[in-house]
């Protein structure tokens, strides 16, 4: 949620931000509404100031024995009035609060302007491709064939999208879940956190889900509970309405985490495969930090959700989002694509936003400043350390060999009993 004073201060840099995104927000309207707001404020203190005028006069009549109906009318109507207006004043509330959260956050003037994905820009890449001298397949195949991931049983019980990992692939999906919660709790200093997977209604206001993407989740009807669709919702949500003390920043957090997403308006995208599931899980990066620091932070995150794909020797590339593709609550955002044989292409496996105080806003976190004034909003940071099935789809294309089988990483190794091959 943006700083109302941030949009009063110059309505038309928050409208052309929104444009850029995509949204199409009424800040005119919405600053209609203020104003009409700060002239109810204005009239009731203006008439609380007169009931205490008037008040004065009814008690200097009653005890002088004078008659005080006119002033005790126009106390009345004054009381009648200033009902009035606060009714009025508490619509006017609620209309500001749906319009607010309907304005996204603004892109960092950093941030290349562009309409879709096509406006993103490569910032670098990282490792050779792999070539083969056979024909590779897709990862949908070579699990298929092992007999590792079953899709056709995965939607006996889930439906469409759903899949059984079996054997070496249920073992390799949690070797990678061991080794990135290994690396960024012991090589980059995060400290775990095992979230519930069920949050409720303000939680997905709190991150941005609520109210505009509500179709994109999964809600348990009659409860005011929504299946976690990512990691950072019960995250950022578990410090809501708290202040921290500045020398607590930064805080950083490791979360693992199984999300559900409807994946509503992406049919006929990735429907084969892991990379676009209901259900799947991730190890995801998260910092409460000072604002001075949060760009900083953010680069840091893209080196460390990086140095994943680095150990797993896969060639990747970082890309910096556009306007039009930035997302809804993020203020910069940068993707880590990794090389996909069976797509000829780099595909999305992670993605590292700054939400600067746009989160914090909407789940009222904060922190006092060390030489004292007035608490001020963190800034909240997320990265996908990474994304664990599209992580697996990456390390079978990438690693398949001429029989069929799938070489294991070395680093995940050691957290296979020393398996060097997936095999029938």
């Amino acid at each position: 949620m943006l700083d109302i004073r941030v949009i009063r201060a110059d309505p038309a840099a928050v409208a052309e931000g929104s444009n850029n995104k995509g949204v199409v927000a009424d800040v005119d309207g919405l600053m209609a509404l203020d104003e009409r707001r700060r002239a109810i404020i204005t009239a009731v203190e203006s008439m609380k100031a007169e009931k205490n005028v008037v008040s004065a006069k009814i008690g200097r009549e009653r005890a002088a024995k004078g008659d005080a109906t006119v002033a005790i009318e126009a106390m009345r109507h004054l009381n009648d009035d200033i009902r009035r207006l606060d009714d009025e004043l508490r619509q006017i509330d609620q209309e500001i609060g749906v319009r607010m959260l309907g304005i996204p956050s603004l892109p960092h003037p950093s941030v290349p302007i562009g309409c879709d994905e096509d406006g993103n820009v490569e910032t670098s890449r990282h490792g050779t491709p792999p070539s083969f001298d056979f024909e590779p397949v897709p990862h949908w195949e070579i699990g298929t064939r092992l007999d590792v991931l079953d899709f056709e049983r995965g939607a006996k019980v889930g439906g469409a999208r759903a899949v059984i990992y079996k054997g070496g692939a249920a073992n390799l999906e949690r070797a990678l879940i061991n080794m990135m919660l290994d690396l960024h709790t012991r090589e980059h200093g995060y400290r775990e956190i095992c979230p519930p997977f069920l949050v409720l209604d303000h939680c997905m206001v709190g991150t941005g889900q609520l109210p505009k993407f509500a179709e994109d989740s999964f809600r348990v009807e009659g409860s005011g509970l929504w299946l976690n669709p990512t990691a950072e919702v019960p995250g950022v949500n578990m410090y809501r309405e708290e202040i921290f003390e500045e020398k607590e920043l930064p805080i950083n957090h490791v979360v693992f985490a199984t999300s559900f997403r409807s994946e509503i308006g992406s049919y006929g995208r990735d429907t084969k495969g892991l990379i676009r599931l209901h259900q799947f899980n991730k190890v995801e990066l998260l910092k409460w930090v000072m604002p001075e620091t949060s760009y900083d932070e953010l680069d840091r995150l893209v080196e460390q959700a990086s140095t994943v794909l680095q150990r797993l020797g896969l060639a990747y590339r970082v890309v910096e989002m556009c306007t039009g593709d930035l997302g809804f609550t993020a203020t910069k955002k940068y993707d880590l694509e990794v090389w996909m044989p069976s797509y000829d292409k780099y595909v999305e496996i992670s993605s590292a936003s700054n939400w600067e105080d746009f989160q914090a806003r909407r789940a009222n976190v904060r922190y006092r400043p060390e030489g004292g004034g007035r608490v001020r909003f963190v800034h909240t940071l997320n990265a996908s350390g990474l994304a664990i099935g599209r992580t697996v789809a990456a390390i079978m294309e990438n690693y398949q060999q001429a029989d069929g089988s799938v070489r294991v990483p070395e680093a995940l190794r050691p957290y296979m009993g020393g398996l060097e091959l997936i095999e029938r």
